[in-house]
């Protein structure tokens, strides 16, 4: 659950029982029932009827934020809605980290944009910044044009071919929060990302980096002299990924943050 609950006294309303939604919750398994019971009492606690088709569909396994229709990324409340991925807590890392890079101006991209979340952190974190975030899914670039608005540009379509041709060599930072669970692994994971969120999210291919991999090989054709390439991945595919990132050559470094269980590549373009 990556969402914050407001105060205790924005959550009563009249004929809301919240002893009641936490015990539902709780049977159903939700580790963190008072707090998922304060959000959906706050968001939809005026109506009876809305507050009792949310628990159901909480109770029955749909992500909190699919239900709520936000989620909380970097400080900012984004919309999600059914089958699109979440916005991970430690992806903000990413973010963050990008932050650090960008030049003032600075252009950034976002690939594999989903909901727009790392675009949307570019934004509200940057005063001189030109984005442009892009994602193969029709339903995530829908909500990535509502998150992002007018102020970035948002495209459909695989990896770089949808970008427009003049930011070849002008892209001072470029983020990636590509698929990276190896495909035997998918099945293994929670019921909340394995069934209500899209598999082209999370499928990595055999080894999880098929995505990465053509991100790399094409960053060196999109990045500006100096710019940044920066990819999220596990600890463990960290040492192949340093591999396949020097291989064309980038020059690689890691970061990571022990309190988010977040690894960040980042690889460089050499300067000329």
């Amino acid at each position: 659950m990556s969402v914050t609950p407001r105060s205790p006294a924005s959550v009563s309303s009249p004929g809301a029982s919240p002893a009641s939604v936490v015990a539902r919750l709780r049977a159903a398994g939700c580790v963190f029932a008072e707090d998922e019971a304060a959000l959906l009492l706050a968001e939809f606690g005026a109506d009876p009827g809305a507050l009792a088709a949310s628990v159901t569909r909480r109770v029955a396994g749909e992500p909190l934020e699919h239900v709520l229709g936000w989620a909380e990324f970097a400080g900012q409340r984004l919309r999600v809605g059914p089958g699109v991925f979440v916005p991970r807590r430690r992806t903000e890392f990413l973010a963050e980290c990008a932050v650090r890079l960008a030049p003032s101006p600075a252009v950034a991209v976002d690939l594999c944009c989903g909901v727009g979340a790392v675009g949307a952190a570019l934004l509200a974190a940057l005063d001189r910044v030109e984005v442009h975030a892009s994602d193969l899914a029709p339903r995530a670039v829908a909500y990535a044009r509502r998150n992002l608005r007018a102020a970035a540009g948002v495209y459909e379509g695989d990896l770089y071919a949808p970008l427009p041709a003049r930011l070849r060599g002008r892209v001072d930072v470029l983020v990636a929060n590509a698929p990276y669970v190896p495909s035997d692994a998918v099945a293994l994971l929670p019921t909340e990302a394995r069934v209500h969120e899209p598999t082209l999210a999370l499928d990595g291919g055999a080894d999880g980096l098929g995505v990465l991999r053509r991100v790399a090989a094409g960053a060196g054709e999109w990045l500006a002299p100096g710019g940044s390439l920066l990819v999220e991945s596990s600890e463990r595919q960290r040492a192949a990924l340093l591999a396949e990132l020097t291989a064309v050559g980038l020059a690689p470094r890691v970061a990571h943050c022990p309190e988010r269980e977040a690894t960040v590549l980042i690889a460089e373009r050499r300067l000329a």
